[in-house]
């Protein structure tokens, strides 16, 4: 875990911010305080290094120790991150969005995990996947649009990049069926991109129809949802169920 300790109060505002904007996991102690056990980077300010090292007795320790020039944090952090992130490199997730999407997850250049979940579960997949790693970033095929916004809206407290998904499904042989969507969401892992804190849409009329359809089949009464009800289940207002509700409520 990256741990700031330091008096020079700018050097720590702005490596605090900083650290938040890569949504990095760190903690905050005062200088005379110990090191948590599981502390494994100290930031201080630069002139405070060597005094840093004598007080928490780092030269026995596997604790790395970072200093932060003032106006200058985004250095020191990218320092603190790099060596948090070690050889294996940096957590991304790629995620191929659809009815049921295709999860990936890779540290550098290896998958360490796959997933194809409902789309439901997507986000709490995806946070424990990124939970403890130092500076993780999500990146989402542009694809299905619907669920695609929906991920992104749930994944506000993450770095997520929004990726063109074009030619990131492979040609899969015989016996591999079913495997497209994971394969697909370790290429949009590999594909960097902008980052995207939210992302509007409007749903085409084809996407409503589809979502009034649904409703018909999970209505007991075979009654599909009206096109305004539809609409607001498309931007994530409501789900099927609830507009159904909804709708029975009116009627």
């Amino acid at each position: 875990m990256i741990v700031v300790a330091t008096d020079d109060f700018e050097v720590y505002h702005d490596v605090v911010a900083e650290l938040r904007e890569r949504d990095a996991v760190f903690t905050t102690i005062e200088p005379e305080e110990p090191l948590p056990e599981r502390a494994s980077i100290l930031i201080v300010a630069a002139d405070e290094v060597d005094s840093a090292a004598d007080r928490f007795d780092l030269a026995e320790s596997d604790v790395e120790l970072v200093g932060a020039d003032p106006g200058d944090p985004r250095t020191a952090v990218e320092s603190a991150l790099q060596l948090a992130r070690g050889e294996e490199g940096r957590v991304v997730v790629g995620v191929d969005p659809g009815d049921r999407p295709g999860v990936a997850v890779l540290v550098g250049d290896t998958v360490v995990a796959a997933y194809q979940v409902p789309v439901g579960d997507v986000a709490e997949v995806v946070r424990s996947e990124v939970e403890d790693a130092p500076d993780p970033v999500v990146r989402i095929g542009d694809g299905a649009r619907l669920q695609g916004s929906r991920l992104v809206d749930a994944l506000e407290d993450v770095r997520v990049e929004l990726v063109d998904e074009t030619g990131t499904t492979p040609s899969l042989g015989a016996g591999a069926s079913g495997v497209g969507d994971v394969l697909a969401a370790v290429n949009i892992a590999r594909r960097e991109s902008e980052v995207i804190e939210a992302r509007e849409i409007d749903p085409t009329a084809g996407e409503v129809r589809r979502i009034q359809a649904r409703s018909r089949e999970e209505s007991a009464e075979n009654r599909a949802i009206d096109e305004r009800l539809a609409r607001r289940v498309a931007t994530g207002e409501l789900t099927v169920e609830e507009a159904l509700a909804e709708h029975d409520d009116e009627h």
